[in-house]
């Protein structure tokens, strides 16, 4: 979760209601979205993940006046879009929002403080350039050109000429993505602290869950063109509301309980539960740091698998009735295979589902 504090509003600045978009791809249609509902805050950053062709870069052009949505209603503050003139679309495109991309497209023979001035020449209100270029710490580097940045100080251009006409929510699409994994993660913690300064109305979108979890105020998961679950990032990986939420957000299994009596009975211990539940069987999501393993000869279970991780070894572990759990253990916990082990979870919450849920 982002690590520096949001800024505190209830505004909603941006809405979506029952929103649907359909492209027609000659005689396929293709539904991007189905039945969206979504309220976006002032000041929060707000993280959209979901595999590619989930709909998360739709709703992104659809906020930021590119596209229009096939059914549904979308507002700006108290404002539908749909009832924006041209003039004033171009002027909610130019000033009120901006646009970080993937890729920088950055004038190459323009200097970086000439990049961010292209955003400004047209804008009715904008941040001196200079200033914008001091945000995201490129004092040093204003006169240089693209040719002379590393690919970090490159995107923190593009940031800069996204926020120097002081829109009031930056939308950012894979914004990482191009970069290797150590600067994405420090491009990552820069851009934060930047949208953090400038008091902006972020939404994010990436595939990618920790870079979901590390930024996001809170985060919306969409599937197949629906927002399956929309919450902060701890109730997103501890409370899954889908069995398709809870593997996109990290690694689960799913073992076959018996329910009696207020118990939950499974091959790796049995466990209280705390609300009704109906049905007398259900899926209880395990994840490989619920599951502990021991060398046992009469053990309940036999190692299948070893996935060296560097930090540790994730275990595959196939159970008596032949259901396959996963473990992780420190990486000097080394098992062969075919090991036999007593297998049991240790877990401090449950996450039930029904036994037909589909994923």
């Amino acid at each position: 979760m982002a690590t520096s504090s949001p800024v505190s509003t209830d505004r909603v600045l941006l809405r979506l209601q029952g929103v649907d978009k359909t492209f027609q791809m000659g005689e396929v249609s293709v539904e991007a979205l189905k039945d969206v509902s979504l309220d976006i805050y002032a000041g929060e950053l707000l993280v959209l993940a979901g595999p590619s062709g989930s709909g998360k870069s739709t709703i992104l052009n659809i906020v930021g006046g590119l596209d229009t949505a096939t059914a549904g209603r979308v507002w700006f503050g108290d404002r539908e879009m749909t009832s924006f003139s041209t003039a004033e679309l171009t002027a909610y495109r130019r000033d009120t929002v901006g646009f970080v991309f993937q890729f920088y497209n950055l004038v190459p023979n323009l200097s970086a403080r000439e990049n961010v001035m292209v955003s400004t020449e047209l804008s009715a209100d904008p941040m001196n350039v200079d200033e914008a270029l001091r945000l995201v710490g490129l004092e040093e580097r204003i006169d240089h050109f693209p040719s002379q940045m590393s690919g970090g100080e490159q995107q923190r251009v593009a940031v800069a000429r996204a926020l120097s006409p002081c829109p009031s929510a930056l939308l950012l699409d894979e914004p990482f993505s191009s970069l290797d994994a150590d600067m994405r993660s420090q491009m990552r913690m820069e851009v934060l602290s930047i949208l953090r300064r400038a008091k902006t109305t972020a939404i994010l979108v990436t595939h990618d869950q920790e870079e979901a979890f590390s930024l996001a105020d809170r985060v919306g998961v969409l599937n197949k063109g629906r927002l399956e679950q929309l919450d902060t990032p701890e109730v997103i990986y501890h409370r899954p509301s889908t069995i398709f939420v809870a593997r996109f957000v990290g690694q689960a299994d799913f073992l076959t309980a018996d329910v009696s009596n207020g118990r939950l009975k499974t091959e790796v211990g049995t466990f209280t539960i705390e609300r009704s539940i109906s049905s007398p069987k259900v899926r209880l999501m395990v994840r490989p740091d619920d599951i502990k393993i021991v060398p046992e000869s009469n053990g309940n279970a036999v190692i299948i698998g070893r996935d060296f991780r560097g930090s540790e070894n994730l275990y595959s572990i196939r159970l008596g009735s032949g259901q396959v759990v996963r473990s992780n253990r420190p990486s000097t916990a080394i098992y062969p295979i075919n090991q036999r082990v007593r297998t049991w979870a240790d877990m401090d919450h449950l996450v039930t589902f029904p036994c037909g849920e589909s994923e």
